[in-house]
């Protein structure tokens, strides 16, 4: 019997047909994506750190749905603190939607906001199929608003402004407009 050779196989799950292998599709791209969001953030530091504390994270996101659950209540405590320092820094630029621009390390951010956001989705058509512990969605979904923080804080540290969408199609509420003091 001839021997498998692995370099015709870029992953082992690859011809199954359940959706877990989407999502692990999905959450290795969020891993790449957040991997160049860190190479673009060296020069700010607090974000960097926490992008590389993300990057396995997220792998353990990725396996939890597979194998043993590897997201903790310490993890996910961790990450909404990682939320709320970032909120703090930037609520006032965040009280209505934004577009997804500024410097090129803020809209990769938006990127893996994005990606973050299908990785949500991917674990929706998972838990269809099986049981998903809820901590997995809550810690996917804050981890796409941690993203969002985070490109809006860096711009903000590059000093550039963000700019509001008004929706034609739904009703949004407008900035507030700073008062003089």
């Amino acid at each position: 019997m001839a021997k498998k050779d692995f370099r015709f196989l870029c992953y082992p799950y690859m011809r199954e047909s359940v959706s877990t292998v989407d999502f692990e599709i999905r959450t290795d791209s969020l891993t790449t994506q957040i991997g160049l969001a860190a190479s673009l953030t060296e020069d700010v530091p607090d974000v960097y750190h926490d992008l590389m504390e993300l990057l396995p994270m997220v792998y353990h996101l990725n396996g939890s749905v597979r194998g043993i659950l590897a997201i903790t209540g310490d993890d996910l405590d961790r990450l909404s603190a990682i939320y709320d320092r970032y909120v703090a820094e930037v609520r006032d630029r965040i009280e209505t939607f934004v577009l997804p621009q500024g410097s090129t390390a803020a809209c990769t951010l938006h990127t893996c906001r994005s990606e973050a956001k299908k990785s949500v989705r991917a674990l929706l058509k998972v838990s269809l199929e099986k049981e998903i512990p809820g901590i997995l969605f809550d810690y996917a979904h804050l981890l796409a608003n941690v993203l969002f923080v985070m490109a809006v804080y860096v711009n903000k540290q590059q000093g550039i402004k963000e700019i509001p969408f008004i929706s034609k199609s739904y009703p949004t509420k407008p900035m507030k407009k700073k008062t003089e003091e």
